[in-house]
């Protein structure tokens, strides 16, 4: 039964020193992992700090990662999923790039937070249009489907997973202010519902906003598909490399068909 290898990377925003990630990237591969993963604003600072940053010094930094980064992918043969944030004609858009050693794809975040402390859409320059199904590929006979943080509450988003029989969601993410407890339930219970193992990558470091310290707790995961948690990293920097196996993706759909009682209503 096929297996594949997948890492998590949880770090705080980065310089653009690259021999930290190339340590990382050493190890992933000696432990023959096919995929790794950032969280968001890892490669590129918040998005309240880009606010004061000149334009110039934020396409550098995007234009340094995303360079090293393919490099990385070609050196250790690896897909490497992370959120970065371009520079468009009418402003900072907020995607998530799949980068192999030929090409580098982008994933542009469809649903972003909006609340009075926590603005990015009106940050950010994202279309705002009907939902369409977010990044799908396959590495190695495995789907795998990536979903920006956020968009993890949006059912709409996750009726893809099993329209298109995805076997792993890959979720960046920037999650702060103690909600670590909410976060680990409703991942446990999408991976459950939807029988798919779910990866998730949190940043690490803290932002400080007047009399608000905002803390980026880690908390990187890997769930199964019936709902467990395979590994969890704690508040450090640190990386999980997991492996994700079909045969339970199949034990999990067969014994519970919730797919089966869904086609039977159509």
């Amino acid at each position: 039964m096929k297996t594949l290898v997948v890492a998590s990377l949880q770090l705080q925003t980065l310089g653009m020193n690259g021999s930290k990630l190339d340590f990382y990237f050493k190890n992933a591969h000696a432990r023959g992992a096919r995929l790794i993963v950032f969280g968001e604003y890892v490669l590129n600072h918040f998005y309240k700090e880009l606010a004061n940053m000149p334009v110039f010094m934020v396409k550098e930094q995007t234009n340094k990662h995303l360079t090293l980064l393919k490099s990385f992918s070609k050196q250790y043969n690896m897909v490497i999923i992370a959120p970065i944030v371009l520079h468009k004609k009418n402003g900072y858009v907020k995607v998530i790039a799949k980068i192999t050693s030929k090409q580098i794809a982008y994933y542009e975040q469809q649903i972003l937070i909006s609340y009075p402390h926590w603005d990015e859409q009106n940050f950010f320059a994202n279309n705002i249009k009907p939902l369409k199904s977010p990044m799908i590929f396959s590495i190695d006979g495995f789907r795998v489907m990536v979903m920006a943080g956020f968009e993890l509450h949006f059912p709409n988003l996750w009726d893809f997973v099993r329209e298109k029989r995805v076997d792993l969601v890959v979720l960046p993410t920037s999650s702060t202010f103690g909600s670590h407890n909410r976060w680990r339930e409703i991942i446990k219970t999408q991976a459950f519902l939807y029988g798919c193992y779910v990866l998730r990558t949190n940043r690490l470091g803290e932002y400080s906003d007047k009399d608000i310290k905002w803390r980026f707790y880690g908390d990187s995961m890997l769930v199964r598909p019936d709902g467990e948690v395979e590994m969890m990293l704690e508040d450090k920097e640190s990386m999980l490399i997991e492996e994700i196996d079909k045969r339970l993706l199949q034990e999990h759909r067969k014994a519970w068909q919730f797919e089966k009682a869904l086609q039977l209503r159509q």
